[in-house]
């Protein structure tokens, strides 16, 4: 299995608007690779504007807010490129396309590092961070995994969020758990509907 950094990826179009989104990065060879699914944002943005900055953050509201429709997140100028940088970033990276394998459900973009900076230093880990990366993750598959799975992840990984979790990580938490609470409600709905 190859390694995948998590990191919210920025992405513009030809216009400028701002995209921002969560999405694991893959190490290949001397750089890296964006592999959006179809349909998506990103694949349009990076189509028109062949640039992307990867964001290393701490602060995982972010991610979680990028999956429950909070995606207004400050951002900041990243040096020679059209694409910024989140303002919450530790570090980051800026991300040149140089070549694109074209595939049905998710076109591989081959990117270059051209540019780097650091902006805070990186405090330690932290268990609740972890779950709620990992809830996260969870909550942009729902529509692909049982109830089951579903459930069994979310009891782990509370145990985390129980004994370590400081404000933001509880807000992150709650945000998403909204969004699986949503989600198996309308599937215990379709369920009921469906043997009547």
């Amino acid at each position: 299995m190859p390694y995948i950094r998590e990191s919210i990826i920025t992405t513009v179009n030809l216009a400028g608007k701002v995209h921002i989104a969560p999405i694991g990065i893959i190490a290949e060879g001397d750089g890296w690779v964006i592999a959006p699914f179809r349909p998506s944002v990103t694949l349009d943005n990076l189509a028109s504007v062949p640039f992307a900055v990867a964001s290393y953050i701490d602060d995982v509201r972010i991610f979680a807010g990028c999956l429950t429709g909070r995606r207004d997140w400050p951002l900041a100028l990243a040096e020679g490129c059209p694409v910024p940088r989140l303002e919450a970033a530790l570090a980051h990276s800026v991300l040149k396309v140089e070549s694109v394998s074209d595939d049905p459900l998710r076109p591989r973009h081959f990117c270059r590092v051209v540019g780097e900076g650091m902006h805070a230093p990186f405090t330690g880990f932290n268990r609740a961070k972890a779950a709620v990366l990992e809830l996260a993750i969870l909550v942009s598959r729902l529509n692909m995994l049982p109830r089951e799975k579903i459930e069994a992840e979310i009891g782990y990984l509370t145990i985390a969020i129980e004994k370590t979790a400081g404000p933001d990580e509880r807000e992150a938490w709650g945000w998403l758990m909204e969004r699986v609470e949503g989600h198996l409600a309308n599937a215990g709905e379709r369920g009921t509907s469906a043997s009547s």
